[in-house]
């Protein structure tokens, strides 16, 4: 399973471990988080969705200290997601931190800063910026990576 980020603009990102949303810098993000018919505003570190694969790295870190039960296993089709650091204030919220989106479902980001960055695997340089008022749409890619083990083509 793989991870796809696609912009209201026609621009995706397909990673292989996670996608991150988040402010370019240190500073917080903020955006409206849509989960089915749940919708917040927050303001936090940024947003990891990840892969079974990547469940047992970036993902894997981020579950510690909550309560969500097991991260999907590195052959699932669902995803986990956290929000990092998510910051309660009269304005945002911290309702909706951490899930897992199973086939069909997807979580929705409006950007509400000067602009985010999207990237996938860790990959800072291959980003995708966002500005203020774009949307994000992250769910199971529409495509999986198959991997061929010689031995099984009688090769070695």
């Amino acid at each position: 399973t793989m991870v796809r980020a696609a912009a209201d603009d026609s621009r995706t990102l397909t990673a292989l471990n996670e996608v991150f949303v988040g402010h370019p810098s240190h500073q917080s993000a903020r955006y409206e988080l849509s989960l089915g018919s749940h919708v917040e505003r927050q303001s936090s570190s940024g947003v990891v969705v990840s892969t079974g694969t990547g469940a047992t790295g970036w993902g894997a870190s981020l579950k510690r200290g909550r309560h969500m039960g097991d991260l999907p296993a590195p052959t699932s089709r669902s995803l986990a997601w956290f929000v990092r650091e998510a910051w309660p204030s009269p304005f945002t919220g911290v309702d909706y931190t951490e899930g897992i989106l199973d086939e069909g479902e997807e979580l929705s980001l409006v950007v509400g800063s000067e602009s985010l960055v999207l990237f996938g695997d860790g990959m800072e340089s291959d980003r995708l910026t966002l500005t203020w008022g774009q949307s994000v749409r992250v769910s199971r890619a529409p495509r999986a990576l198959a991997l061929v083990d010689p031995a099984d083509l009688g090769e070695e």
